[in-house]
């Protein structure tokens, strides 16, 4: 009769314990010295081996011919517990016996000796699903066990396991293996089936099994059963009903792109391939706490990664979305996919929820709200550092230029213009806008941020040794003029430009004159700068 893997590769010594190191050496030297305690507490997620190593230590208990700590497997009392003979040694699920009167019957039976092995031993797995009465009814037996008698206790929820049981035990945590440590066991147990298995499958399915030995046995004993000859990447990902890497690399970037269109063709040809719609929005949701996992923490996330996409992929896909998007994206896959358990159609709501993904417009929750805002700062904030960086390249521009002699030696604009021969004939002028371009170009380095935008909207043209602005009729526009010290740039400016000194004339484009008077108390008509109303 064929034997589940998971079953048949079940460790039967400590030393094939993979991944616990430490608890199975502290088991062996227990063992080996005879200091063994009368009540030990495993706890650890499922398939870490809780209860593997409770039915090795129930071995080497009562093994005749112990080998350093561990059981010899040989022996009447090893071959017995293992075949379920030995009534001495019980494994209890507490699980469905979690009445005070099944406990009531292990005390009542506690007060025997043993009567085929050393020891009596008692497992009760998923402890922590003791009723509380129940769990009173053992605490006198625990705390005061007759000298024959051993508990060992497992459970995957610590937290619900009362403290008055807790400090009588002795308390191991089993680790969370790696997907290293699983894709060797899956690779051992293949090569011992006959299985082949390529690096990359086996890789898969290490990381598939999420830290659980048994899942990962029980994923290669699924795929192993569907696929004839060489087992590949792609053979694991048809019959897991999961999309994929590529497939779901792509329905990420088509919600990063916003296009519900291409998404819900992505989806519609996956669903009719055969895959599960749950299993879709789960790979979704495994890829979006990925790179939130990665925003959040750039340096050390590319070690937390859960899903079948590479890393390289991941730092592609991270920028084309925020921490509170990706925050969002998570809530609503979980929500839809809980829906499933009461759905009448799991594939509409799967639609649904893409377009959900691809159009927060169509929400006004205040995740929403706050992922659509995030977007646009994120855009803002691109398109601001670009413009800076323009800005502070003209500033080197500026820099070099102003190189070329010490501050203090350089005559200023002015009095070059006054020292010029009169019959010396002006450099050739530059058209009238591209004059104005170019002395604005070397005054927005200099002007503070908060008016940069407002001296961009002044009109200037050229005529002759006369540069005109045209300033509408706003405070806000005066003030970056003369608050701001920029009317004394654009003079210095203008001048380095054309080589001599240049009049400027400020022209009142709205017709008010409200807005002038404060320029024109500042500089009147004087320093080669006029007021036109």
């Amino acid at each position: 009769m064929y034997q589940a893997l998971y079953r048949k590769y079940r460790p039967q010594t400590f030393d094939e314990v993979a991944g616990q190191t430490a608890i199975t050496q502290t088991l062996r030297n227990q063992v080996a010295t005879g200091r063994l305690s009368h009540a030990y507490l495993f706890t650890g997620t499922r398939g870490t081996g809780k209860t593997s190593c409770a039915k090795i230590l129930a071995k080497a208990v009562n093994c005749l011919q112990p080998v350093d700590g561990n059981p010899c497997n040989e022996c009447s009392a090893c071959r017995g517990i293992d075949s379920g003979a030995v009534m001495d040694v019980q494994e209890i699920d507490a699980a469905s016996n979690n009445g005070v009167d099944n406990v009531r019957t292990i005390r009542d039976d506690a007060v025997y000796p043993p009567v085929e092995v050393k020891k009596r031993v008692y497992i009760i797995d998923e402890v922590h699903m003791l009723s509380a009465s129940a769990f009173n009814a053992l605490l006198k037996t625990i705390e005061e066990p007759p000298e024959h008698l051993m508990f060992i206790l497992a459970t995957t929820e610590l937290n619900k396991v009362p403290a008055t049981i807790l400090s009588r035990c002795q308390r191991f945590a089993f680790r969370r293996p790696t997907a290293e440590d699983i894709t060797a066991q899956i690779r051992y147990v293949a090569w011992q089936e006959n299985i082949d298995l390529s690096d990359d499958a086996a890789e898969l399915l290490g990381r598939l099994a999420d830290g659980a030995f048994r899942d990962g046995l029980s994923l290669l004993d699924q795929c192993a059963g569907a696929v004839k000859g060489a087992m590949t990447v792609e053979d694991v990902y048809r019959v897991l009903g999961l999309a994929g890497q590529r497939q779901t690399v792509a329905l990420m970037e088509a919600i990063a792109a916003r296009n519900a269109a291409e998404a819900l063709t992505l989806f519609s040809e996956l669903y009719a391939a055969g895959k599960d719609a749950a299993a879709l929005l789960g790979e979704l949701s495994a890829l979006s706490r990925d790179l939130l996992v990665v925003k959040t923490a750039p340096k050390s996330g590319m070690g937390m990664l859960s899903t079948t996409c590479t890393a390289k992929e991941i730092s592609a896909l991270a920028p084309k979305f925020t921490a509170e998007e990706l925050l969002r994206m998570v809530s609503l896959i979980t929500e839809a996919t809980l829906g499933f358990r009461n759905s009448l159609n799991p594939r509409v709501d799967a639609e649904l929820c893409l377009i959900h993904l691809c159009d927060p417009a169509l929400s006004q929750d205040p995740a929403d709200l706050s992922a659509r805002i995030s977007r646009v700062e994120g855009t803002l904030s691109d398109k601001l550092a670009l413009l800076e960086q323009r800005l502070r390249s003209g500033e080197l521009i500026v820099a070099a230029e102003s190189a070329e002699a010490p501050a203090e030696e350089r005559p200023t604009p002015v009095e070059e213009a006054k020292t010029q021969e009169p019959d010396v004939p002006p450099k050739q002028e530059m058209e009238s806008d591209s004059f104005w371009e170019e002395v604005l170009r070397k005054v927005l380095p200099e002007i503070d941020v908060a008016y940069r935008s407002t001296i961009q909207q002044i009109k200037g043209r050229r005529s002759g040794d006369t540069l005109t602005l045209a300033l509408e009729s706003t405070p806000f526009a005066s003030g970056a003029l003369g608050q701001a010290g920029g009317m004394e740039k654009i003079r210095e400016k203008a001048a380095v430009v054309a080589g001599k000194a240049i009049r400027v004339r400020v022209q009142n484009a709205g017709g008010e004159a409200d807005p002038m008077q404060s320029l024109q108390r500042n500089f009147g008509d004087k320093d080669n700068i006029q007021f036109i109303r």
